[in-house]
C-alpha cells in the first residue's frame, strides 16, 4: 500500500480534500498540506480538527510552505514528508512542474484540472496532447501512476462514461455532460471556483461533434433540460477538459459539455468581458504599474471558499448518454445531486468544491490500495469505474441513474 499524502494547494477544493483524507487517514497515513501561503494550510487544518474529521488520531496532519514551480524544492519536500501520493489542487499553472517532481521522486500524482500556461488560453485540441500526454512514456518508464482530471468534471463524469460503456451500451451515439448549480450564495456576483481559471475557460468553445472538433462562440448555444431534483435549467454549450480525453478514449459520435448559468450571470460576465476585465493579457495603468485585468478581477470577487456558510440549494452534474443496447435505442442520465448546506455541515465547504475534492481523495484511496495504481499516466475513463463509483457513495457523492423509455420506431 502507498501511504502518506501531500496535498499541494490551499484553496476551496484542497480544503475539502484535506477533510476527506483525514476521514480516511487510517488508509492514507500522514497528511501534509503545502502551499505558498502556509497560514492558509493551517486554517484548513484547524477546520479539520474543529469538525472532528480525523479518523486515526495517531497520524500527523501538518503544513509546509512550498512553491510548486520549484521542482528541486518540491522533490525535497516529497522525500522529507515521505509522501507516496501527491494530490495537486493548486492553480493549474503548476501542473507540469508538480508532475515533473513526482516523476523524479517516483511517487503517484493526481490532479483535477488540465495544465494551463499563463499566456495561453484554450489551445488547440485535444488539450491533454499539448502537455500531459507528452510525459506519459516517462511515467510508464518510472512506474509512476499519474491520474489526470480526478475531480468531478473532469473525473466522475469520465467514470460515468466508462461505466456506461461497461454496463449499459453496445454502442454510443451522443454524450452530453451537464453541470448545473441550482443554489444561491447571496452575493451580487461570484464564481464557484477560482475566477481566474473559470473565466479562462470562456474564451472558446471546443466540442467533439460528429467525430471532429468544432469551435463555437461562448454562451451562444443553449438548451433547457429537466434535471432530477433541481428541475428545469438552462445550460450553455461550453468547452471543458474532459472532452479532450473522452474524444480519444470513448467511442462516441459526439461528446459535448453544457453548464448552467442564470441570465444575471451571463449579463455580468458579458459586461466584464466587454470592458476587458476578463483578459489574461498584461496592461499598464496610468501610474506605469503592469497588471493583468483577470487577476485584478479575481482579487475583487469573493473567494469561492467564503461562499460556503450562506450557500443554499443543490447541484446536479450528470451525463445524458444515448446509444444502443441489444439492437435497441437506449438513453440514460447518470448523475449526482449534492446539497450545499450538507457540505458545509460536514466539512465547512460549498457543494462545488465538495464535488471536486471528494473524488480526488477517493482516487488517492484507490491508488493506496493498489486498485488504481496504474504505474503509468491515465485519464479516469481508462480505469475501472466500478470501485470508484462504489467508494464515492459512502464518501458523500452517490450515483443515480435514470433510464428513459425510448419509444419503438414505427412505420410511417
Amino acid at each position: 500500500m502507498k501511504k502518506n499524502v501531500l496535498i499541494v494547494g490551499a484553496g476551496a477544493v484542497a480544503h475539502v480534500a484535506a477533510h476527506k483524507c483525514a476521514q480516511n487517514n487510517d488508509i492514507l497515513g500522514d497528511i501534509c498540506i503545502a502551499s505558498r501561503t502556509q497560514s492558509k494550510c493551517d486554517a484548513i487544518i484547524e477546520s479539520v480538527y474543529r469538525k472532528n474529521n480525523v479518523k486515526d488520531k495517531t497520524k500527523k496532519i501538518y503544513s509546509q510552505k512550498i512553491n510548486a514551480l520549484d521542482t528541486p524544492a518540491t522533490v525535497k519536500l516529497i522525500q522529507e514528508t515521505n509522501s507516496q501520493i501527491v494530490i495537486n489542487l493548486a492553480q493549474s499553472y503548476v501542473n507540469m512542474s508538480l508532475l515533473e517532481s513526482c516523476i523524479k521522486a517516483k511517487v503517484a500524482y493526481i490532479d483535477t484540472a488540465i495544465h494551463e500556461e499563463p499566456n495561453k488560453v484554450c489551445e488547440n485540441p485535444p488539450w491533454y496532447a499539448n502537455y500531459e500526454w507528452k510525459r506519459k512514456a516517462r511515467c510508464k518508464e518510472n512506474n509512476v501512476t499519474a491520474i489526470l482530471g480526478a475531480g468531478f468534471d473532469p473525473g466522475v463524469v469520465n467514470a460515468y462514461c466508462a461505466y456506461a460503456v461497461k454496463h449499459h451500451f453496445d454502442s454510443i451515439d451522443t454524450i452530453d455532460i451537464m453541470d448545473v448549480n441550482a443554489g444561491s450564495h447571496g452575493k451580487y456576483f461570484a464564481t464557484n471556483f477560482d475566477p481566474e481559471i473559470n473565466f479562462r475557460e470562456f474564451k472558446k468553445v471546443w466540442a467533439w461533434i460528429d467525430r471532429k472538433w468544432v469551435m463555437e462562440k461562448i454562451h451562444t448555444i443553449k438548451q433547457e433540460y429537466d434535471f432530477p431534483v433541481v428541475g428545469r435549467q438552462t445550460v450553455y454549450l461550453n468547452g471543458h477538459d474532459e472532452l479532450h480525453s473522452l474524444s480519444k478514449n470513448i467511442d462516441a459520435n459526439s461528446i459535448r459539455f453544457w453548464m448552467g448559468f442564470s441570465d444575471h450571470y451571463i449579463n455580468v460576465f458579458t459586461v466584464l468581458t466587454k470592458l476587458g476585465l476578463t483578459s489574461e493579457k498584461p496592461i499598464k495603468t496610468a501610474e506605469g504599474i503592469e497588471v493583468v485585468p483577470l487577476k485584478v478581477l479575481k482579487a475583487v470577487l469573493p473567494d469561492p471558499g467564503s461562499l460556503a456558510p450562506n450557500y443554499t440549494g443543490k447541484t446536479c452534474i450528470g451525463n445524458l448518454i444515448k446509444g444502443k443496447k441489444d439492437g435497441k435505442e437506449k438513453e440514460i442520465f447518470i448523475y449526482n445531486i449534492c446539497d450545499h448546506a450538507d457540505c458545509f455541515k460536514e466539512v465547512e465547504s460549498q457543494a462545488i468544491s465538495y464535488t471536486a475534492g471528494v473524488p480526488a481523495t477517493a482516487a488517492a484511496i484507490l491508488v493506496s490500495k493498489g486498485i488504481w495504481d496504474a504505474k503509468t499516466m491515465v485519464n479516469v475513463e481508462e480505469l475501472n469505474p466500478d470501485p470508484f463509483l462504489e467508494l464515492l457513495d459512502p464518501m458523500g457523492l452517490a450515483t443515480e441513474i435514470q433510464e428513459a423509455q425510448v419509444p419503438a420506431a414505427t412505420k410511417a
